[in-house]
């Protein structure tokens, strides 16, 4: 079965819990603390594989947990780091944020991508021995890893995409020009899903041209199979659009030149402005006294395009198509590569009740889940993260419920790995 659209859900690795414990020293008060840090979170890694062409093996299981980070213990020894899990994804693929639909990575020009981070392990309490703080008897806890509903939208990468109506023979095309072995039939929607074959021209040139099945009328609106399949072509440098000019089915081709387009415009209309080329198919069975193939000429090069006559069963103008689009995919851009639109959204401060506070003489450990997410997303080496995080705190009310509590200029306030001595 091909796959080419899923939504899942990913979580990253919470840090493990920082410990608390003391050894036996002499002249060591309590024995000198020496508890070990917690251990990172693994990471969610997204990771390209080649071998595979659908996102088949998104079909049945839908929620991706990275381990968590093992907790510290005495002895200072840190707990074990959680292992990054690893998410393969066929090339092409594009990694959207469910909601909104924006471009969070393309994995077309990498081959790996961190989609969400562990994380950040706990202090122990070996941290937090001063000479005034001789027996710490408080660590840190792990921070929560971050977590992701996405959209995993599979692209095709393709240089050049062949459509048509069914059963015009763009299957027959890409089977007698590449290494591809569609199904081939008599009847339509023969081609149930994208077919993908490369195109050896001449000694170092190539292309990889994509058989895009089942586009009829109305499929940008969910007829037939072009709805889930159009998406395979907008990459495409070049399109090639099939038409069949022998009048075998009672259909009429010019009719059919302009429904096809009808439906790219209709789905996207940077996509029917795409630079074309049209194939007259099925030669061989062409009536003598038709004028079907004149017609289809006239109306083609009235709108500027180029129209070359094939027989793909009899393999007839192959060759020169085959090296007219090699031309012209030297003189186009690249396949296109979606940037990245996404834009994470800060957390928020939230209700100060929420935050579990403890008091340990001069020293307040604040934590709680709002404020988690909030210290993931500040960056303390840039000066406006921290105006936005002081901003934050201070908005929520924390610094009124210390003072509530009885906090004191020149007390150290300690939100997870993070600490600032406090003044009013």
């Amino acid at each position: 079965m091909f796959v080419d659209k899923v939504k899942i859900y990913v979580k990253a690795g919470n840090g493990g819990n920082g410990a608390v414990a003391f050894h036996r020293e002499k002249y060591v008060a309590a024995g000198g603390p020496d508890g070990g840090d917690g251990g990172h979170g693994g990471s969610i890694v997204v990771k390209v594989d080649d071998n595979m062409s659908t996102l088949m093996d998104f079909r049945y299981k839908r929620k991706y947990q990275a381990p968590a980070g093992q907790d510290g213990e005495g002895g200072r020894r840190a707990g074990k780091r959680g292992e990054n899990l690893i998410i393969k994804v066929p090339r092409g693929t594009v990694i959207r944020d469910a909601e909104t639909g924006a471009v969070i990575q393309d994995m077309s020009d990498l081959d790996e991508y961190v989609l969400c981070k562990g994380g950040r392990g706990g202090w122990g309490n070996k941290h937090f021995a001063t000479p005034t703080r001789q027996v710490p008897r408080f660590a840190k806890a792990g921070l929560p890893g971050e977590e992701h509903e996405v959209e995993l939208e599979l692209k095709l990468l393709a240089d050049v995409g062949l459509v048509g109506f069914p059963n015009v023979g763009k299957s027959t095309l890409l089977s007698v020009t590449s290494n591809a072995h569609p199904k081939i039939a008599n009847y339509h929607f023969t081609t149930l899903y994208p077919n993908l074959g490369v195109i050896y021209v001449d000694e170092g040139v190539s292309f990889v041209m994509a058989d895009i099945p089942g586009i009829i009328e109305g499929a940008a609106d969910g007829a037939g199979l072009g709805h889930d399949f159009l998406r395979h072509i907008d990459r495409c440098r070049l399109i090639v659009h099939i038409v069949d000019v022998s009048g075998s089915e009672d259909r009429d081709p010019v009719e059919d030149f302009e429904k096809i387009n009808r439906e790219l415009a209709e789905y996207s209309p940077e996509l029917a402005a795409r630079p074309m080329i049209v194939a007259a198919n099925k030669l061989d069975l062409l009536a003598e006294d038709s004028e079907n193939l004149a017609r289809l000429r006239k109306h083609v090069e009235a709108q500027g395009l180029e129209l070359y006559e094939i027989s793909a069963a009899t393999t007839q103008g192959t060759k020169q198509l085959v090296r007219t689009i090699a031309n012209k995919l030297r003189e186009l851009p690249p396949v296109t590569i979606y940037e990245a639109d996404y834009v994470k959204p800060l957390a928020e401060a939230g209700d100060p009740e929420e935050l579990n506070i403890q008091h340990y003489g001069d020293t307040w450990v604040i934590s709680g889940p709002w404020l988690a997410q909030l210290i993931n997303d500040i960056n303390f080496a840039d000066y406006e993260s921290r105006m936005y995080f002081d901003r934050q705190l201070r908005k929520s009310g924390l610094f009124t419920r210390l003072e509530e509590m009885g906090i004191q200029d020149g007390d150290t306030v300690s939100i997870y790995d993070f600490e600032f001595d406090y003044e009013r």
